[in-house]
């Protein structure tokens, strides 16, 4: 039945048959070869080595009958060899790579080239041992015909002669360095000898180099080979560090300025960078005199007859500025910055909206080049910054700014965005004129721009709030318009593609956001999607940077009711959710809101539902449970949680009982002894834990502040309102006292009602305080009777100076409402007609009555 299913669906005509057929005989002529390159018994004998051979005696046995492939493989593992038997290495297999390096092929001979720079840097030997057994091999195959390998043996050189002493350099390398430069050697010999030369210049004295080495290099600046003039040109600036400011004055800058004339475009090339990277050695009469020709030339005959250079003097254009800045006259400043300008729009539509007549139809190269061009200027923009002033910046550089970071290409864009933190901290006050760019590149359509951007995006932001000297924390938003929208975009565009490391990125980056816009605006606008993101993304690193943001904002939302719905969710919807992956996420949420928050935060919040995963139906939450406990048991303080101690330890006990899977006990065993060995914290501060107390107590100082300056705004809302309401009172008695003297009675005697009115109005706010779970049980708590103590403690004079202004209010005005409750509530039942707040004062009083020491404080306070 199935081949005729099989085939009914195909076509049996004569043409497609023949087709089938070839494409049959086809994969039958791929597998022959593939047959045939099976190694025969007689090759496998070949190859086959004894096995009691010792290292030694295998490598010389393979670089003697071997095949090419294993006498690579032995000079691979030459470093190794070194290391176990440097002497039999040296006497026994060395002479034997010796001998193979001279008909070896290319893959042997770089191989080789590795090895002997892998011995120089293990130090294995002496140098004095490898230059006597390695030198002398380097230099022979220096001038080999293949290029690669030329190039390969030439770096190993290199880098040995940074190791060997001088007597050995110069009688090895520098003596025959004079016969390997002269003409009538090989275009590869003048070269190698060009990069000696350059190296050698930092190893010798300046009297040695100017007696034995600018002969040698006047000679090859003059070569009749530009390769060579150009590879000599771009040694000079090694050379002009090793003889001095005088010698390069007299001998390199004259090479130099007759190399720039070359009439080959890489010589003038080299010559041109190799003079922007000396301007510090030249002096202001050098510059101007000699340097400042040679650029204006340089920057004329660009966009004319030498485009080669275009690209190359964009990139060196805002070292070049900064260099000459003190020799340049008003006028030669304006030219280069008009250059620049011109620079950075070179290829794009000009301001009249028509191409430019000189620009004619353009190739794919040129675009290439053009493209170049303008990310040279984009990664410069910085540097010009500095030429024109900041001051000048919106005058001068904003419109080229808006157009780079406009740029059609991404590349451009993305220069920008890695730069955008530098031009930032340049503009200091300025910085609000590029608030609208800012915005642009985070609507990015790439986003590699979006990630190059990231990257100082806290820093930005901060520059961007507070770099205006009369910004406050009111107009922070109004600085930046539309910001909020744009980072919402930019974390959704980033959330919908595929690149999960720029989405972890931006997630993180933006835990800076509490510092730059209002705890409400995160709430609502990012708060709950970072929720979200926990909860549904399907990448581990993104959600657990979703998760940490997610804590950051819970530290600093100042609204209790606010605080306690995120905590709810985090509980529900994570600790107790249907998935085992939210249950996973809600133990890496617990791990971050223990390095954030206090101690006593999360025992009163957490301890308990991480606890109950102890009971979960899958093995791996359990497992990562285990390896968390450590760290839940350190945030209890004895005697004050000695409940969820022992809630902890009955955990512990359970699964040590009834733990089925094996992984998972092994684990809680291994955690047992871990517990076991750990200390528990108490109350008073200890010398161990004095540094971890500290900054525990800094965290419930700071989430003990916000609840009070939250309480502090509630409280002066409530006053506002009640005194809008007997304002109103007063003025409608005040127009009813005009109309009868019957009425004036009545007004007089319904004075004590509206007093006692504003005295329920302030029972009201008393059980407002009351009801403030958290704030009554951390500020009544004992725990927290030393923050109430600080005034009068000399210790603690930076607390009570952060407290001042609004802090120091809040702490009076809340000793004032206890005792007015404490004195109401004796008084009788006239103040509270309700039971349920009569009994919620009782337990207050009950709290206060348990501490008359701090009451007593707080009554000369």
């Amino acid at each position: 039945m199935h081949p005729i299913i099989f085939f009914s669906k195909m076509d049996f005509s004569q043409s497609n048959l023949f087709g089938y057929i070839e494409d049959l005989q086809e994969l039958t002529i791929i597998e022959r070869p593939v047959r045939r390159s099976l190694k025969t018994p007689e090759e496998i004998e070949r190859l086959t080595v004894d096995e009691e051979l010792s290292d030694i005696e295998r490598a010389v046995y393979l670089l003697s009958s071997g095949q090419d492939i294993q006498g690579t493989s032995v000079v691979a593992n030459l470093p190794v060899l070194m290391r176990q038997n440097p002497a039999e290495t040296l006497r026994r297999v060395l002479p034997k790579i010796r001998e193979v390096l001279h008909v070896a092929g290319v893959e042997m001979q770089l191989t080789a080239a590795v090895s002997f720079l892998t011995v120089l840097q293990e130090e294995s030997v002496s140098i004095h041992t490898y230059s006597h057994s390695f030198l002398h091999i380097i230099l022979q195959h220096l001038e080999h015909r293949d290029a690669g390998v030329s190039n390969a043996w030439l770096e190993t050189l290199l880098a040995v002669i940074e190791a060997l002493p001088k007597e050995t350099i110069r009688h090895e390398i520098l003596n025959p360095l004079v016969s390997k430069a002269q003409l009538s050697q090989t275009l590869q010999s003048r070269l190698v000898s060009c990069k000696i030369m350059g190296k050698l210049a930092n190893k010798f004295e300046a009297h040695i180099i100017k007696r034995e080495v600018l002969p040698l290099v006047k000679s090859l600046c003059q070569d009749v080979e530009y390769e060579v003039r150009t590879c000599m040109c771009r040694q000079l600036e090694h050379i002009a560090q090793g003889i001095g400011t005088e010698l390069t004055k007299t001998v390199v800058l004259p090479e130099l300025v007759e190399l720039a004339r070359d009439e080959g475009s890489s010589v003038r090339l080299a010559a041109f960078e190799t003079l922007v990277n000396l301007l510090d050695m030249f002096d202001a009469d050098d510059r101007s005199q000699t340097v400042l020709p040679l650029v204006k030339s340089f920057c004329e005959k660009s966009f004319k007859a030498d485009e080669s250079i275009l690209v190359s003097l964009s990139f060196h254009l805002g070292k070049l500025c900064n260099g000459l800045y003190g020799i340049f006259t008003p006028e030669q400043h304006l030219r280069f910055l008009e250059f620049y300008k011109k620079l950075s729009t070179l290829g794009l539509q000009q301001e009249n909206g028509h191409n430019d007549n000189q620009l004619q139809l353009q190739t794919l190269e040129q675009e290439k080049k053009y493209i170049s061009v303008r990310k040279n200027c984009a990664y410069n923009f910085p540097a010009m910054i500095v030429f024109v002033d900041p001051k000048n910046f919106h005058l001068e550089l904003y419109s080229i700014f808006f157009c780079l970071c406009h740029d059609p290409e991404v590349p451009v864009r993305y220069t920008m965005a890695i730069n955008f933190y530098e031009v930032a901290k340049l503009l200091n006050s300025g910085v609000y004129t590029i608030h609208k760019e800012l915005v642009t590149l985070l609507q990015d359509e790439s986003l590699e721009v979006l990630d190059a951007l990231v990257g100082h995006l806290p820093e930005i932001l901060e520059l961007m709030t507070n770099g205006g000297e009369n910004s406050g924390s009111e107009s922070k938003l109004l600085s930046i318009p539309d910001l909020i929208p744009a980072l919402t975009t930019a974390e959704q565009r980033a959330a919908t593609s595929l690149k999960w490391r720029t989405h972890e990125k931006l997630l993180q980056k933006y835990a800076c956001l509490p510092h730059i816009i209002s705890s409400d605006q995160i709430y609502y606008r990012f708060l709950h999607r970072m929720l979200t993101i926990v909860l549904t993304n399907n990448v581990l690193p993104v959600q657990k940077a979703a998760a940490r943001t997610l804590c950051v904002y819970l530290r600093y939302n100042r609204k209790q009711e606010q605080r306690h719905e995120v905590i709810q969710k985090l509980i529900e919807q994570l600790g107790q959710g249907k998935s085992y992956w939210n249950r996973l996420r809600f133990l890496d949420t617990c791990e971050f809101i223990m390095e954030l928050f206090s101690k006593s935060f999360f025992c009163k919040y957490f301890f308990l539902p991480v606890l109950e995963l102890t009971h979960d139906p899958v093995a791996n939450v359990r497992m990562k449970l285990c390896y968390l406990l450590p760290k839940v048991k350190s945030t209890l303080k004895i005697p004050t949680d000695k409940h969820l101690l022992q809630q902890l330890e009955l955990c512990i006990r359970k699964l040590l009982c009834q733990e089925k899977d094996k992984d998972v006990l092994t684990i809680v065993k291994r955690t047992v002894l871990e517990l076991d060995r750990m200390e528990i914290s108490v109350d008073a501060f200890q010398k161990r834990f004095y540094e971890n107390d500290l900054l525990d107590q800094e965290k419930e100082k700071e989430q003990l502040l916000l609840e009070m300056e939250q309480l502090e705004k509630e409280k002066q809302q409530n006053e506002g309102r009640s005194t809008n309401v007997n304002d109103k009172m007063f003025e409608k008695k005040r127009r009813d006292s005009k109309t009868s003297s019957v009425l004036a009675k009545s007004i007089t005697l319904s004075v004590p009602g509206s007093s006692s009115g504003t005295s329920a109005g302030k029972d009201d706010k008393k059980s407002k305080l009351v009801r403030s779970q958290s704030f009554s049980t951390q500020a009544l708590h004992p725990k927290y009777s030393n923050i109430d103590k600080c005034p009068n403690k000399s210790s603690a004079t930076g607390y009570t100076s952060s407290v001042s202004g609004m802090g120091k209010s809040c702490m009076l005005s809340f000793s004032d409402d206890s005792f007015r409750t404490h004195s109401t509530g004796n008084s009788g039942n006239a103040a509270f007609p309700s039971s349920s707040s009569r009994n919620l004062f009782n337990s207050a009083d009950q709290k206060n009555n348990g501490n008359k020491e701090s009451q007593s404080r707080k009554m000369s306070m």
